[in-house]
């Protein structure tokens, strides 16, 4: 436990931070698996509106630094054909 007073507030400015990214990539996650659903479901027009929700949340976080720029590209990518390959069947 730290003794130093700017100490002790960056233990608590690092206890929200960590519980706001953790939310945030929680409800990527969330919407993540709506949209894998959807294509299980074969429900392309659902699956391309959650697949826009997920990349903008994407970028969102990639933009605040939660999650790596290139995680999320790669993320994006595996979804587009994930969907790309569900149009096409």
């Amino acid at each position: 436990m730290p003794n130093i007073k700017s100490a002790i507030k960056r233990v608590e400015v690092a206890k929200i931070n960590n519980a706001r990214n953790k939310a945030e990539k929680s409800k990527i996650a969330t919407y993540i698996k709506r949209f894998k659903k959807a294509l299980a479901n074969k429900d392309i027009a659902t699956a391309e509106t959650e697949y826009k929700t997920v990349v903008s949340l994407l970028d969102s976080a990639a933009r605040k630094n939660i999650i790596h720029k290139n995680s999320a590209a790669r993320k994006s990518a595996h979804l587009a054909k994930l969907l790309s390959d569900a149009k096409t069947k």
